[in-house]
């Protein structure tokens, strides 16, 4: 960051230095040092902290509310790189909502000091959309089918209807309003196991002053601010699941598609354009309508990673920001006199009730916005004509009762709206349950996203206190309410005995999953100061107990280091060296629990599936495709690598299996997590008693019958090529685990462009260093059939990628265990650079077999998910460890080596072919008392490809007169006369004696010998 600029570089190189000016540019990554209250500041000039950001943009926000103009403040960027710090902060590190709402009572309590006549009101609300559905954090228990719904009035906007909207009246009921939302938000997302990542949170801050106006009316100057913390932005982006039927189309990614949409479209419109603004497109760019392109002042903070592997991310999100600084909204003060509110409030009602009355309810309210035209244009049915009415009918009676509450509102007295906020369930004073803390044992949750950690507390005073989900039936609640995946009623029990505290287990759900330090506890077990404990598949808690920390603040595990426990308590040990370690690492953390969480889910739902982990060297995926683990990665590779990059890669997987047909299908990490999220809107479905019977299209634990899953996979080398050598080899399959699963006859052979096969002597290469590079290269891969594969496949076929090629297919055999493909594809290079001779050098095809499964019925009893888990013997948390983890019981090295000897055997021939053509040079040279053979003689009779050229040079010996008689002594040989020091021929001077292929008897030299005098 160089003053407002942002310079961004490639750390490939491959591309110069990008630069994007904005308003400010801010470096918060480093270079700070910690105070004695846990405050960052600036430890160098450049690190910008929490207090600089809020001079520059908050200050700005706050003295706009002043004005009366609405404000809005978003902050966009990938997850992890500091959209909430930015936004909220953590601990002393207040971020711009709080240090704003802190200013602003601040500056309402100066100003009644200083004698100020008006009147301020300040109204707090806080939702959240996730999967494309607005919650009220404020107000859980309202939850209805779909969340809350996003309707449109002429004078207030875009709004969620029914959302709660509280009186504050000081910075601390913020605070702990705040706190409300968070804790509530995080209840939420753990027992419907949402990723708070994929959320967008808005707080709305409504800021009314009232006064006298000249004319002696009761005015009111109001501002609306939202304070919006976008949800990651790389899941606006394609999540690798490439191919899936299912995608995040269940509206869990829509809303940030819809926001660049509209950005663009609104780019557009400023630089002269005609566009649709597709604001209707998605609930959060609804609600942000008036931030993005209406009667807000707005402000888009863009957090960045300056971490190399999210160059990608980095750079896309600096555009858009450099896009959205275009876009101009139009201004103006909120300030109008209290009784005209009302009364055109009032004339808006009335005009809508005549309408109802009536029955003229049109096609589109007067006020709908213009974005639609194209929408409008096109032709509709009269089923279609007729549901519009009804929705336009429902959305007129809403604008009725909006109305008539916001004009309810505006008459009410600030006294009255504050005796209203307060006479709803006591909100915990945040200062007061921090300090009870520090003296009460207690469990405090831990969540991937650090904000929610330490949200909600549970404190343990004397007793025993039951964990489990509510029991309707009995009407019984447990001391520790826990709901969502795998809790039993009776979970577990923890009992607190003067300053000592035990878990155990409860006699009534002996398989209740509960993990202590990465551990199933299985019997009664004293916990310790920093304990981490599991309950069912997504409730994380560490223990904390003050007495026994004694002051000392030894920081606790974070959700991130509790889960690496948990992996290596499940046979998964990662090193933690390389950057690679620290990918593969962060993977595990990320899948291991989602699989528990879909296998806990496909056994409630009784969905017939297991999930299981499963880590695959991606040598085996084809993803590198050489002896030296270097190779070419396929267009659809999960993780992007450039050609011929060393790689020692591990990939993280799961493996889909159908426990009821015996159906396994491997899918990538992206694919499963992207399956997760509509899983979680399928178990959130079942939760509320609705009906799960989806069609398969939709339905994400099932693949079509269809569907083609790798069989085995193998790698054919290409350095016997690369000497224009043939190659036939029968080589072994192997599946995902790297276990034999039958045996593939290739074979490999040098041919001209046509496609002709060349002959031993007509395709000798000595150097491919020499004799290649800027050369054209053509050769045939000939697939003949396979032998041995397992009988559950049909539609039976081969597939490979030669270097950046598009993909080769062989036909598909039906059900066949010894399937001939006759199958041989043409490939050629063209002026091979230096990347294709490595390529062929030490790289190879990998060749993969897919093939269609035949499912398997069960014989016998009808049993559910669970009792078939059970009959299998498989246990929780058992069955995603190492195991899983490739045998590798076929020696890739093995395979390499056979390439690798055909080749030196082949080249070996060669040489001892050359050989004794040189001694058929010797001995001829011998005969005809030759001391001396030109060099030109030699080079043909070494490089020739033609026998029949070998044999004409080598009868040109007896016939060089140059060449000097037997009894004429090497050092007598002097240029003839008139030639000036020179020989008129090149020649090789060597002593004469006999070459075989274990190397010459005594001691052979050659040489160019210098002109002599």
């Amino acid at each position: 960051m160089k003053g407002p600029t942002t310079i961004l570089n490639d750390p490939s190189g491959e591309n110069e230095p990008k630069r994007f000016t904005f308003d400010y540019s801010y470096w918060s990554h480093d270079c700070f040092k910690a105070e004695a209250s846990g405050y960052l500041a600036a430890a160098k000039p450049h690190y910008a902290d929490q207090n600089m950001v809020f001079k520059d943009v908050g200050l700005g926000v706050l003295a706009n509310a002043w004005e009366g103009y609405n404000c809005s403040l978003f902050a966009y960027g990938q997850t992890g790189a500091g959209k909430s710090w930015s936004i909220v902060g953590y601990g002393p590190n207040k971020g711009i909502v709080p240090l704003f709402c802190d200013k602003l009572f601040v500056q309402i309590d100066e100003k009644k000091a200083g004698g100020e006549a008006a009147a301020f009101e300040v109204e707090f609300s806080m939702l959240e959309i996730y999967n494309e559905q607005v919650r009220d954090l404020l107000n859980p228990a309202s939850k209805r089918k779909g969340g809350l719904k996003v309707r449109q009035h002429p004078k207030l906007g875009f709004y969620a209807d029914g959302l709660k909207t509280v009186a504050v009246n000081s910075y601390q009921d913020i605070e702990n309003r705040m706190e409300e939302g968070t804790k509530n938000r995080t209840v939420a997302a753990t027992q419907m196991n949402a990723t708070s990542s994929r959320a967008h949170t808005i707080v709305g801050i409504k800021f009314t002053q009232k006064y006298q106006n000249a004319a002696g009316q009761e005015t009111a100057k109001s501002s609306v601010i939202n304070l919006v913390d976008l949800a990651g932005s790389e899941r606006a982006e394609s999540t690798g699941a490439t191919g899936d039927r299912l995608k995040e189309g269940a509206a869990i990614n829509q809303s940030l598609s819809s926001l660049g949409n509209v950005i663009a479209a609104l780019v557009d419109k400023a630089n002269g354009k005609k566009v649709r603004i597709p604001y209707r497109d998605s609930t959060l760019t609804k609600l942000l309508k008036n931030a993005l392109g209406g009667n807000s002042k707005t402000i888009m903070i863009a957090a960045i990673s300056p971490a190399d592997i999210n160059y990608d991310e980095t750079l896309s999100t600096l555009r858009y920001a450099d896009r959205a600084k275009q876009i101009k909204t139009k201004v103006a003060v909120n300030e109008d006199p209290t009784e005209k509110l009302i009364r055109e409030l009032q004339e808006e009602n009335e005009k809508l009730k005549k309408l109802l009355e009536s029955g003229g309810i049109p096609e589109k309210l007067d006020d709908d916005d213009d974005d639609d035209e194209e929408e409008d244009a096109k032709p509709v049915s009269k089923e279609e004509r007729e549901r519009i009415r009804k929705e336009l009918e429902e959305e007129m009676q809403a604008r009725i009762l909006a109305s008539e509450q916001e004009m309810e509102e505006m008459k009410k007295t600030w006294e009255e709206k504050m005796q209203q906020s307060q006479s709803g369930p006591a909100v915990p004073d945040a200062s007061a349950a921090k300090k009870e803390k520090e003296s009460t044992p207690h469990l405090y949750n831990l969540n991937v996203d650090p904000q929610l950690t330490g949200m909600i507390v549970h404190l343990l005073k004397p007793g025993e206190h039951l964990v489990g989900s509510s029991n309707e039936e009995s009407g019984e609640t447990p001391c520790i309410l826990l709901k969502g995946l795998n809790i039993h009623h009776h979970h577990a029990a923890l009992l607190v005995e003067g300053d000592k505290v035990f878990l155990d287990r409860c006699e009534a759900s002996p398989d209740a999953k509960i993990i202590v330090n990465g551990e199933p506890l299985t019997e009664r077990e004293e916990l310790e100061h920093n304990d981490r404990i599991m309950f069912g598949a997504n409730h994380l808690y560490i223990f904390a107990h003050p007495k026994q920390a004694g002051g000392q603040k030894k920081p606790a595990m974070t959700y991130e280091e509790a889960q690496a426990e948990m992996n290596q308590n499940s046979g998964f040990v990662v090193g933690k060296g390389s950057l690679d370690d620290l990918i593969l690492n962060d993977d595990l953390i990320e899948v291991r629990p989602a699989i528990e969480q879909a296998n806990t889910m496909s056994e409630e739902m009784d969905k017939k599936v297991k999930f299981e982990l499963v880590i695959i060297p991606a040598k085996i995926l084809g993803m590198v495709g050489s002896k030296k683990e270097v190779g070419v990665i396929p267009k659809d590779a999960s993780r992007e690598i450039t050609p011929l990059m060393p790689c020692y890669i591990l990939q993280v997987m799961v493996k889909m299996r159908n426990v009821e047909l015996g159906l396994e299908y491997l899918w990538t990490k992206a694919k499963f997590m992207n399956r997760k999220y509509l899983m979680d809107e399928m178990y959130e479905s079942f939760s509320d008693g609705e009906d799960i019977n989806w069609p398969d299209e939709r339905d994400p634990f099932t693949e079509p019958p269809d569907h083609e899953e790798m069989i085995g996979g193998l790698h054919v080398y290409l350095e016997s090529i690369a000497y224009k050598i043939e190659a036939k080899e029968q080589l072994d399959l192997t599946n995902i685990k790297g276990i034999e699963v039958g045996k593939l006859n290739v074979e490999l052979w040098p041919c001209t462009q046509t496609g002709k096969v060349l002959r031993d002597e007509d395709a000798f290469v000595d150097d491919p260093e020499t004799d290649l590079k800027g050369h054209s290269l053509a050769f045939k891969v000939k697939i003949l059939n396979a032998r041995g594969l397992p009988d559950r496949f049909t539609d039976i076929y081969c597939k490979f990628r030669v270097y950046t090629m598009e993909p080769f297919q062989t036909q598909a055999i039906k059900k066949a265990i010894n399937p001939d493909f006759k199958f041989e594809q043409l490939v050629t290079f063209n002026a091979i650079d230096k990347l294709e001779l490595d390529y062929l050098l030490n790289g190879s095809i990998f060749v993969q077999l897919y093939g269609k499964q035949v499912p398997k019925k069960r014989e016998g009893k009808k049993l559910n998910t669970k009792q078939i888990m059970k009959k299998e013997g498989i246990q929780k948390g058992k069955d995603i460890g190492a195991e899983n983890v490739p045998q590798l019981t076929v020696d890739e090295g093995k395979v390499g080596y056979q390439f690798q000897v055909l080749t030196l055997k082949k080249r070996l021939e060669r040489l001892e072919k050359k050989m004794a053509q040189m001694n058929k040079v010797v001995d001829v040279a011998e005969k005809s008392s030759k001391m001396r053979v030109k060099t030109e003689t030699i080079k043909t009779v070494l490089r020739a490809k033609n026998p029949d050229a070998v044999e004409k040079a080598i009868k040109t010996i007896p016939k060089d007169k140059g060449a000097g008689d037997n009894d004429m002594d090497v050092a007598a040989a002097v240029p003839p006369k008139g030639t000036k020091g020179a020989f008129p021929h090149p020649v090789l001077s060597f002593t004469l004696t006999s070459l075989s292929a274990e190397g010459p008897s005594p001691p052979c030299t050659v040489l160019n010998p210098p002109p002599q005098p």
